[in-house]
């Protein structure tokens, strides 16, 4: 595996872990892929993208902490290590399982083997690694008769916080999935056991997931693009978490673009000069798809250098620009300066009341497929780090993304100042 990129996905052999590792090695990733059916493992290799290099296969029931420590002798040099198996409780209140193990045996997959193989791989993470966890909403968001799965996830979100921080060196991210059409899934849907028309009206977005929208984040979160997001959560759930509820929402009245589609980016309100080139050069990077097909992804960067009190007014001009010149399959990115200490009181409320427009308006504009986003962005971070997340964000690979505030972590601005000669 010298010489190219390698990535380690637990939990490959369906689902989710199926579909990245496939996305991975169309992008040329060399793949080294666990699971505990070996099966599984087998008709994910079937499926093995022409021309890529072939993955290395490891069987292994990752509730065993002696199965996960031997992984230490078996993989090769990483550069990302994406832990992406668990398992649910169905029917369960989070009191019961204790007697059978079952209770013990989700903790074990979903809390304890991330961090068990983290510490396995560690010796074989090369400078730079990305590790990406891959917790749900019901790590956000309490769901009943599930056992203890929403408290392991939620524990597991807790888990990649920490780990950034202790160590800085690396990227970690963790991804929040919403409903995906899994085969899983899909088996509830043609067995009468889960009405998707029903799970669809609470998504902003009108519709469910599909495998590869999750692939494709998890591709980039694997990236080097993703060092501004270490230490934070993307949540990838067509803005469920961020509505209230209140309401059934409408279903998509156009089903997305394909993923592959041609983004065609364009940037408003940029005065501050290194962002005006940086999103010009990102502009000019798909002058190539510059006809009237494909994806369009508006930056705007008005409320970036707003007054103090006035981020709401700003974000509210920059809606009504976007949505007078785009009826659907199109996204807006707000560019937002991070909260700064020392404001006076009077005008504090301004930025929060900015996020819940950003909500509200995913809400409402996520039936027509036009999403929303913002980036929270430090003074010192500079602007060519956040062009991967932008070309993420606001491309077609994201049109289950909607309704998120991401701020920014500080470790990429101190990457840059290192590498910036004084």
């Amino acid at each position: 595996m010298a010489g190219s990129r390698s990535v380690l996905i637990t939990g490959a052999g369906a689902g989710i872990g199926r579909a990245a590792a496939l996305g991975l090695a169309r992008a040329g990733w060399r793949c080294v892929l666990v699971d505990a059916d070996a099966a599984a493992l087998e008709r994910t290799e079937a499926l093995w993208p022409a021309g890529a290099q072939r993955p290395l296969g490891l069987v292994a029931d990752l509730t065993d902490a002696a199965r996960i420590e031997r992984l230490r002798l078996e993989v090769p040099p990483l550069d990302a290590l994406v832990n992406n198996a668990g398992m649910s409780a169905g029917g369960a209140e989070a009191t019961s399982g204790h007697d059978d193990g079952g209770a013990a045996r989700l903790l074990a997959l979903n809390l304890a083997a991330p961090a068990r193989v983290v510490q396995a791989c560690a010796p074989h993470l090369r400078p730079g690694a990305r590790i990406v966890n891959v917790a749900s909403g019901a790590g956000l968001r309490a769901i009943p008769w599930r056992g203890l799965y929403s408290p392991s996830k939620a524990g597991l979100i807790g888990q990649g916080r920490a780990l950034a921080h202790a160590r800085p060196d690396w990227t970690v991210t963790t991804l929040a999935p919403g409903f995906v059409r899994t085969e899983l899934v899909q088996r509830l849907i043609d067995g009468g056991r889960l009405d998707p028309t029903q799970a669809a009206s609470k998504i902003p977005m009108g519709r469910m997931a599909e495998p590869e929208e999750m692939a494709d984040a998890l591709c980039f979160l694997a990236s080097p693009g993703a060092r501004v997001l270490t230490g934070r959560l993307l949540v990838l759930d067509g803005g469920s978490s961020v509505c209230g509820g209140s309401q059934p929402l409408p279903p998509c009245e156009r089903p997305p673009l394909a993923f592959d589609a041609p983004l065609r980016p364009s940037c408003e309100a940029v005065r501050e000069p290194m962002w005006r080139a940086a999103l010009d050069k990102w502009v000019r990077s798909h002058s190539s798809h510059s006809g009237s097909t494909g994806y369009a992804g508006v930056a705007d960067a008005r409320a970036l250098d707003a007054p103090p009190g006035s981020r709401l007014d700003a974000v509210l001009d920059a809606a009504r620009c976007f949505r007078t010149r785009h009826a659907a399959h199109a996204s807006l990115t707000l560019l937002m300066p991070a909260p700064e200490p020392g404001l006076d009181w009077q005008m504090a409320g301004d930025a929060d009341a900015a996020r819940m427009l950003v909500a509200t308006l995913a809400a409402e504009w996520g039936s027509h497929a036009l999403r929303i986003n913002a980036l929270e962005l430090p003074r010192d971070l500079a602007p060519d780090a956040c062009l991967p997340l932008l070309d993420y964000m606001a491309g077609p690979r994201a049109q289950f993304l909607t309704g998120q505030v991401l701020r920014l972590g500080a470790a990429a601005a101190r990457d840059h100042n290192k590498e910036t000669p004084a």
